[in-house]
């Protein structure tokens, strides 16, 4: 089990960069947890792999401990999180400087959302990071761009 702590940004999407040269994957997750929960349980597949998450706080530093579990063993959990779900297709990129972004293209009920992630060693590195233009809005500590906040709440970022 990969016990880490995360250090993340993320950010809306101004505009659609190229994605010539970029890893795509399919991605659905769904979440065990309910919204009122302290922390964040979900099984996610991404293409031909499946894992069991948890996460654990929240803004731009957060536990998270992940391990890989089997076909069978997300197929037993993936009926629980009916009304928690998310699916979107993630493209993962280089940026300058050696820094990775993940684009996450909605897909279902939340296109035509599109969100960027650029995770980080340390919060000192977070703080000083300079996006590209082709980044929007900082929405780091925004829950409501949550992925667990968006797979229970489909459009409630659209209504304030």
């Amino acid at each position: 089990m990969a016990d880490a702590t995360e250090i993340e940004r993320k950010f809306l999407v101004s505009r659609r960069p190229s994605l010539d040269g970029v890893r795509r994957a399919e991605v659905r997750q769904g979440y065990l947890t309910h919204p009122d929960d302290s922390v964040e349980l979900r099984v996610r597949q991404i293409n031909d792999r499946y894992f069991l998450t948890l996460k654990s706080g929240e803004g731009l530093t957060r536990g998270e401990r992940e391990m890989p579990i089997s076909r069978a063993q997300f197929d037993t959990l993936w009926p629980a999180t009916e009304g928690r779900r998310v699916e979107k297709e993630r493209w993962t990129g280089d940026l300058e400087a050696g820094r990775v972004f993940e684009l996450d293209i909605f897909t279902g009920t939340l296109a035509p959302l599109m969100l960027v992630e650029v995770e980080f060693d340390t919060e000192e590195a977070a703080n000083g990071f300079q996006p590209p233009d082709w980044f929007g809005p900082d929405v780091t500590r925004d829950k409501r761009f949550k992925n667990k906040a968006l797979a229970q709440a489909v459009n409630s970022f659209l209504q304030d």
